[in-house]
């Protein structure tokens, strides 16, 4: 998002650097992709009547205010971003974003104020005869889809100008808020700007040369002078002004509060409003999108992590959100590979890739370089299709569905598909499993060519490591047992038994090869070397709180700087306490004694901090690397992400709760060990419980004083040296799975 408003506005504004690329000159084929039948329910422009009533929320982590505001033409998101007296304003600086799922399409403006005081020009919504404060824009009268959006007023302390709008897509939004603030000339040059009666309006076509996006603002009686519009500059007086953002693309079909939850978790409407709200505002009946404003989109990885953890509480059945979820990810696979995709390009920056590719198409397009969103595929179909009784009446029916979203895959089949994706899972476990092959280099590896992988898709996040651990440790073994259900139960074709062998040999032979032993008095060394030389003033290094020595387990194997492990505690340590039983008692025994520690050992000595668990700890590291890498200001650094929590919290339950069932492991039976995963669990809740405020949005960081850590946005702090700049997004799907994961009073 929005950041560095020294480098913005001072260096860039008004005259931004470009990007050359060559336009589109030629009419694309109308874009089919996502199907939606016509929004148009009136002739009569603008404000045709929906007769179910909107649904309208905000959401407020300042400086960022998050309007919502759904109805049955569109699902729009609006933020405000508005510099406070305590804002870096190096990074924060004013700006309006409006984002739509559909096509991922969106608008950002950037203004400054005329007097040149960084810091003086204020921006709010104000509620008014056109919404509370969001209201709908509809207009028809052109024929086609209707131009669809929303309208608004716009309140502006001093004088406004308006220095940079871009039109079209998300993407090209984060490419600008995230990257070196370059501007594309084939992008800008597309911009018309004119007078409108009372106002100024900004319009730019696509490049499938159909769709339009427009925005204007008009001023109302409660302004202070007349509008100026110079080239591509205009300057707003201050007061008060309607302010109207739409597009005439086919939209997507949502999901109510009601269609995404099953009947049996309706009440949750009510106890968790807001959370449901969210929900609803990122699920459509085709796909569920990852997040708000930046990731409104399909993201493989994110749905079926949000769906294996939100699976007790979503609707089920034929336009029910967990077949959304597998058919998304099913009708993206590439066939040719088995791949899932990561992340899908549509709208118009899937037609301005194409043509950097000299195809002129509007096509939607893939990326498949992630190696973990592979495996979580089979893990969920079988607890929909199998486990689930719902599912498996459905089973038959869903997976004979023939693809229809990408055109390579349109003669196949659901059930083809999946088991091309599982061919690939099979094939290469094969090597690790034979005898005396269990060695790293049979690991799963990051695709040549890649720095990333994984979830922690940052430069950093796994510290250059070419082997991550939640892939090889709990993915693939997971994957595998799911793969042999699956085949027992008749959806996939492979020798059950066979696969399941690879399964175990998988689950016993890998988590050693991660395993990271620090003697007590090295420990404490590294503590206080750590919290000396990691510029937070006054953090204690809580090296008096160890009494043994320190495991954990490194997020990757062969790392930057020829690490061989990248030795970082960190809480991926989740995915095998939610996805695997393990039946090596002595190795259960251990794991989760030194997984229990890692939570209730306070940063820098373990992971827990006043702010959440945080997802990464590199003081262990003796690299002065492992500090200058993991920050509180990196994605995947010092920070608190919300799902980790989730998942950690129900994988310790599940742990647990093997105690009482019919096959006890050892570990239940230690009072020593089984007491420390106990109060690990509690401790835990209790901080998610401290938080709830924040358990929505997808990351945040901590600043310290007077010995406490203090929640700040993420986007509130200045990028590491040589990395991109990251906000988070106010509401996040695998953030929501809180509406399922619950605290299990009987632990206490």
């Amino acid at each position: 998002m929005a950041r560095r408003l020294g480098q913005l506005v001072l260096a860039l504004l008004p005259y931004g650097a470009v990007l050359a690329n060559t336009p589109a000159d030629e009419a694309l084929k109308p874009c089919v992709y996502p199907p939606a039948p016509s929004s148009s329910t009136s002739s009569s422009p603008p404000g045709a009547t929906c007769t179910a009533k909107a649904t309208t929320q905000h959401l407020s982590s300042p400086p960022y205010e998050n309007y919502f505001y759904s109805d049955c033409h569109a699902a729009s998101q609006v933020v405000v971003t508005s510099p406070r007296p305590d804002s870096n304003l190096s990074i924060i600086s004013p700006r309006v974003i409006v984002a739509w799922p559909a096509g991922n399409s969106g608008i950002v403006t950037y203004f400054q104020p005329e007097s040149g005081i960084n810091g003086t020009l204020g921006i709010q919504m104000a509620n008014s005869s056109v919404g509370f404060p969001l209201g709908p824009y509809y207009n028809d009268s052109k024929g086609g889809n209707a131009s669809v959006g929303v309208s608004a007023q716009l309140e502006f302390n001093s004088t406004a100008v308006l220095v940079v709008a871009i039109l079209g897509s998300i993407r090209t939004i984060r490419d600008f808020t995230e990257g070196p603030s370059l501007l594309r000339t084939d992008v800008q040059d597309g911009l018309k700007y004119s007078v409108i009666p009372g106002g100024v309006e900004i319009s730019r076509l696509w490049f499938d040369n159909i769709t339009t996006t427009t925005l204007s603002l008009t001023s109302t009686n409660q302004t202070r002078g007349p509008i100026k519009l110079d080239n591509t500059s205009v300057t707003f007086p201050a007061g008060n002004y309607t302010f109207n953002a739409s597009f005439n693309y086919p939209q997507l079909t949502q999901l109510t509060s009601e269609e995404v939850l099953s009947t049996a978790s309706a009440d949750l409407i009510t106890q968790s409003p807001m959370q449901t709200t969210a929900l609803s505002f990122l699920s459509y009946t085709t796909k569920l999108t990852a997040g708000a404003w930046r990731f409104l989109t399909y993201f493989g990885r994110d749905s079926m992590i949000a769906a294996l953890l939100l699976e007790p509480v979503l609707s089920e059945g034929k336009g029910g959100a967990i077949e959304a979820v597998i058919a998304g990810v099913l009708e993206r696979i590439n066939r040719t590979d088995g791949s899932v995709c990561h992340e899908e390009t549509i709208g118009d920056y899937a037609t301005w890739t194409n043509l950097q590719n000299n195809i002129t198409d509007t096509a939607p397009l893939c990326d498949y370089k992630m190696i973990d969103s592979d495996y979580y595929l089979p893990v969920i179909m079988e607890r929909y299709l199998v486990q689930n009784a719902n599912g498996s009446s459905r089973a038959s029916d869903f997976l004979g569905t023939m693809a229809s979203v990408f055109p390579a895959n349109s003669n196949l089949t659901y059930k083809q598909l999946a088991q091309i994706n599982a061919n690939k899972l099979v094939t290469l476990a094969a090597p690790f499993v034979a005898p005396g092959n269990q060695t790293i280099d049979n690991l799963m590896h990051l695709k040549d060519n890649q720095i990333v992988g994984e979830w922690r898709d940052s430069t950093y996040g796994i510290g250059g490591g070419r082997i991550p651990f939640d892939v090889n440790t709990a993915l693939v073994p997971a994957a595998l047992r799911s793969i042999a259900t699956l085949s027992s139960n008749g959806i996939l074709d492979f020798n059950s038994t066979l696969v399941g062998e690879y399964a175990q040999v998988w689950e016993d032979s890998t988590l050693s090869l991660f395993e990271v032993s620090v003697s007590l008095s090295d420990a404490k060394t590294l503590l206080q070397a750590y919290t000396t030389s990691s510029g937070y003033s006054g953090l204690q290094s809580q090296a008096d709180t160890l009494d043994s020595n320190v495991t954990f387990y490194s997020l990757a194997l062969d790392g930057n700087n020829n690490l061989p492990k990248v030795e970082v505690m960190n809480t991926d340590t989740c995915f095998r306490l939610f996805l695997l039983n393990s039946t090596n008692d002595s190795q259960l025994t251990s794991f989760l004694n030194a997984t229990a520690n890692s939570i209730r050992l306070t940063f820098p000595a373990g992971l827990m901090t006043d702010v959440g668990m945080l997802v990464a700890n590199p003081a262990y590291g003796a690299d002065p690397i492992y500090a200058a890498n993991w920050t509180t200001s990196a994605y995947h650094g010092t920070v608190v992400w919300s799902w980790p929590l989730a998942m950690m919290a129900r994988g310790l339950e599940l742990q647990l709760s093997r105690c009482s069932s019919s096959s006890v492991p050892t570990f239940c039976t230690d009072s020593a060990v089984y007491g420390n995963v106990k109060t690990a669990y509690n401790m835990l809740w209790d901080n998610i419980e401290a938080n709830s405020a924040h358990l929505s949005t997808e990351v945040w960081s901590w600043t310290y004083e007077g010995g406490k850590f203090n929640y700040i946005d993420l986007g509130a702090l200045p990028p590491p040296p040589g990395s991109s700049p990251t906000e988070s997004d106010i509401v996040q799907l695998w953030s929501l799975t809180f509406l399922a994961v619950k605290r299990n009073g009987g632990l206490k």
